[in-house]
């Protein structure tokens, strides 16, 4: 049974399935339709989308074009990775990141343009239907969701092609796309879908659009300085720099060399093993310096202890809860451990790798008089002999059983 829908906001790329969905919502709901697209450094040029918009017969007062590149960098990208979030070990979350601010200013938007309902482009089995939706409903409750991919029969490109056909939408092919399924912002970029299909096939060699492979990267590695503040990068070379500038000018460092490739098979949260490809060169060394300035100004318990959190962080960006009370209890605990974390760290960029040269900061715990091997005055080394014996206790009193 469809809901009872008066105006829906749609999340509007301008590409071949929201087109078709921009034309189904008003066909199948009868509704006024408006159109939201996010800029979040996915590096296309948005002007043709309000142009495809009012071809579609969207009102111009309801055609929302927004740049968000320094909300997405400053309020989601960094709060994440001062967790230092990885996904299965491996996975820099680009894609999931993005989608609670796209929800954010789907829920926004309904309420400014006193619309009921919200949409999207997500596919049924795929986890950003989740995302979206649970984002709308956490900021919300009473909102409808419309999702076409679980109502409608266009499911193949064949039958959105004929859709498109005879609707009389443009579908011409942007110059240059690639034939994968993408998906780009200022974190990384993703592949899927044609040879990816198969895990054991290589990806092919021309796939990967940012960065050079790192065999074709240069001979002579780049070393380059990163100062934080509390956890955040804030310069690059000594050179201030907004979030969104920061991250843009070490992704073309990474990509540069060859830095931030990754060919995984994830477990989607809907249940299901996908595999896909990613681009995060400028999240690869973040993530590493990030690390690496910690290592000299956090405590080992909360070092430790942030660790052990971190996984759990992680699955709750990816599976779309960022605005549930957990994520944002874990970041509240991860945002206090920040307040010692600044300094710069040095790092070479060479053929694909990010290697620390050195890290300094102010705040460090790094005290040479105790850590050196040379002769000290401060530390007694007779004193490990107690510590061993009493950490070493319940083994002696666990062994004499034994026996």
């Amino acid at each position: 049974m469809k809901k009872s829908v008066k105006k829906v906001v749609l999340a509007y790329s301008g590409g071949l399935d929201t087109s078709v969905i921009l034309k189904w919502l008003g066909d199948e709901y009868g509704c006024e339709v408006v159109t939201f697209t996010a800029d979040i450094g996915q590096g296309e040029e948005l002007d043709p989308v309000r142009t495809k918009a009012k071809a579609l017969g969207v009102k111009d007062e309801n055609i929302f074009i927004e740049d968000l590149k320094e909300e997405f960098v400053r309020d989601f990208v960094f709060p994440m990775f001062r967790a230092n979030a990885v996904y299965e070990g491996e996975y820099l979350l680009g894609t999931s990141i993005a989608r609670p601010l796209i929800a954010k200013h789907l829920v926004r938007i309904a309420g400014l343009t006193g619309a009921d309902a919200i949409s999207h482009g997500a596919t049924g089995k795929g986890n950003d239907q989740v995302r979206f939706e649970l984002g709308a409903y956490a900021l919300n409750p009473e909102i409808k969701v419309i999702a076409p991919w679980r109502e409608w029969d266009l499911n193949s490109r064949e039958k959105l092609l004929a859709y498109a056909a005879k609707h009389g939408i443009d579908i011409a092919k942007k110059p240059g796309r690639s034939p994968y399924s993408m998906d780009a912002n200022l974190l990384h970029i993703s592949y899927e879908g044609l040879v990816l299909e198969d895990p054991n096939a290589a990806p092919e060699p021309d796939m990967w659009r940012w960065s050079v492979s790192p065999k074709d990267a240069p001979d002579e590695g780049e070393v380059i300085e990163i100062e934080f503040k509390q956890g955040d990068a804030v310069a690059i070379n000594g050179e201030k720099l907004s979030p969104a500038n920061l991250l843009a000018k070490l992704n073309a460092l990474g990509a540069k060399h060859g830095v931030g490739r990754l060919d995984l098979v994830e477990n989607r949260f809907v249940g299901m093993k996908s595999r896909g490809c990613y681009e995060t060169p400028g999240g690869t060394i973040l993530l590493k310096a990030h690390r690496a300035i910690e290592s000299l100004t956090l405590d080992r318990g909360a070092a430790h202890l942030k660790d052990e959190l971190m996984p759990r962080y992680a699955e709750l960006v990816y599976n779309g809860f960022w605005f549930s009370p957990e994520r944002e209890m874990l970041q509240a605990s991860i945002d206090l451990s920040q307040k010692n974390v600044s300094g710069k760290v040095r790092l070479e960029l060479y053929k694909g790798n990010v290697i620390v040269l050195g890290r300094a900061s102010e705040n460090s715990l790094f005290d040479v008089d105790f850590s050196t091997f040379e002769e000290d005055s401060v530390y007694d080394q007779a004193d490990a002999e107690g510590f061993i014996k009493l950490n070493a206790l319940r083994f002696i009193i666990a062994g004499k059983n034994r026996r």
